[in-house]
């Protein structure tokens, strides 16, 4: 007699060798060798102090340019909460903001609202930058898509 477990796992390998195969994908090659990173912080932190921010993922309902605003644009965003987010970047010379609707992003929430352009943002997307050739370069952290609306990062 098989275990439920087991009669599942057969029955997937069963769908997955019927299923047509896709070719490989040939995986990006990344030139890394012209990048410069800031140096890491030598001052530690506590976990204490580093356990009070609240970084969680984020799903981006609505992305528009900030009038009157050359760098900044304003996410309406689903932080799991049933309440809708706002939170403002100045991202816009990386990002258009419709390619940013739908993606699952990361933020830290309980930083204190800041009004820019007369708008209040409350928290902070997380991105990572680094040099190239003279060039800052940004990308936004985004995550996989399965990953619900105010799951929390440890």
């Amino acid at each position: 007699m098989k275990t439920q477990g087991a009669a599942k796992n057969e029955a997937n390998n069963a769908a997955q060798a019927a299923a047509p195969t896709a070719a490989p994908v040939a995986e990006e090659v990344i030139d890394f060798s012209k990048v410069q990173i800031e140096p890491l912080f030598e001052e530690a932190v506590d976990f204490e102090t580093f356990s009070k921010s609240d970084f969680r993922a984020v799903k981006v309902k609505e992305c528009v340019a900030v009038p009157k605003s050359k760098k900044l644009l304003q996410f309406t965003l689903d932080d799991g909460t049933g309440e809708d987010r706002t939170i403002l970047s100045g991202i816009h010379a990386y990002y258009e903001p419709e390619e940013l609707v739908g993606k699952t992003l990361i933020a830290i929430t309980n930083l204190p609202p800041r009004a820019m352009m007369g708008i209040e943002s409350c928290g902070m997307l997380l991105s990572a930058i680094h040099e190239e050739e003279g060039e800052e370069k940004l990308h936004l952290l985004m995550v996989d898509n399965h990953i619900p609306a105010g799951a929390k990062l440890y």
